[in-house]
C-alpha cells in the first residue's frame, strides 16, 4: 500500500510539473480576454483537460497503440504519438513566435492602440487542441510509472484541481508583469521545440528545459527588484 501511495504522489508531482506548460499557455490566452472572461477560460480549459484525460484513460488500450510504429522515414520511426507531438510542437511554436512578434515588433510601432476583439470560442479551441497533445503525452508517461488505473484517475483529478488553484495567481502575475510574458512565451517556444524533437525520436530531457527557464525567471526577478530599488 505504501508503494502505491508513493507512486501516486510521484505521479501527481510529475503531472503538476508537466502541467505548468498548460497553465502558462492558458494564462497568456486568457490575458487577451476581458477580465470578466479570464476565469471562465481557465476553468473551461483545465476542466476540459481533466475530462479529456479521464476519457483517454478509459481508452487506454487505444492510447498505448499510439506508440506503435506507423511508418519510417529517413530511418526515423513515426508513431501516432510522435505525429501528435510534432503537430502540437509546431502549433506551440507558431503561437509563441506570433505572440512574441506581436509584443516586440507591432507594439513598438507608432500606431494607435486599437483594442482587438477576441473570440472566446476560438481561444478555447486552441486550449483544447494543446490539451490533447499534453494529455496523450501525460497518459503514456503515467502508464510507464504505475499499473493501477485508479491511481492514474486520482492523479489526474488531483493535478487538475491543483492547476485550477494555481492558474489564477500565475495568470495575474503574468498580467501584472508584462516582461515575464515574453519569458513565458520563450518557455512555450522551448516546449514546442522539445515536442517536435521528441516526435522525431530525439528526446531533450525536460529537466534541462525547466532548470534553464527557472534560472531565467530568477534572473528576471533579481533584475526587477534591482530596477525597483533604484
Amino acid at each position: 500500500m505504501s508503494e502505491t501511495i508513493i507512486a501516486l504522489i510521484s505521479l501527481i508531482a510529475l503531472e503538476v510539473i508537466l502541467g505548468i506548460d498548460n497553465i502558462i499557455f492558458i494564462s497568456i490566452l486568457a490575458d487577451k480576454l476581458p477580465e470578466s472572461q479570464r476565469n471562465k477560460l481557465r476553468f473551461w480549459g483545465l476542466g476540459l483537460a481533466m475530462i479529456m484525460r479521464l476519457i483517454l484513460l478509459a481508452l487506454l488500450s487505444w492510447i498505448l497503440r499510439l506508440d506503435n510504429t506507423l511508418f519510417s522515414l529517413f530511418e526515423i520511426d513515426f508513431s501516432g504519438k510522435s505525429l501528435i507531438l510534432i503537430a502540437g510542437g509546431i502549433f506551440l511554436l507558431y503561437k509563441s513566435t506570433k505572440e512574441i512578434y506581436h509584443k516586440s515588433e507591432i507594439a513598438a510601432e507608432d500606431t494607435p492602440n486599437v483594442p482587438v476583439k477576441v473570440n472566446f470560442s476560438r481561444l478555447l479551441g486552441e486550449v483544447i487542441l494543446l490539451d490533447l497533445v499534453f494529455s496523450v503525452d501525460s497518459i503514456i508517461t503515467a502508464v510507464g510509472m504505475v499499473n493501477e488505473l485508479w491511481v492514474m484517475y486520482t492523479a489526474v483529478i488531483v493535478t487538475v484541481v491543483i492547476m485550477l488553484i494555481a492558474s489564477k495567481p500565475i495568470s495575474n502575475f503574468i498580467h501584472k508583469h508584462p516582461s515575464f510574458k515574453i519569458l513565458a512565451l520563450c518557455f512555450l517556444m522551448m516546449i514546442g521545440v522539445s515536442l517536435v524533437a521528441e516526435g522525431l525520436q530525439f528526446k531533450i530531457p525536460k529537466g534541462y528545459i525547466y532548470f534553464s527557464m527557472a534560472f531565467a525567471f530568477l534572473v528576471d526577478i533579481i533584475q526587477m527588484k534591482t530596477v525597483k530599488h533604484k
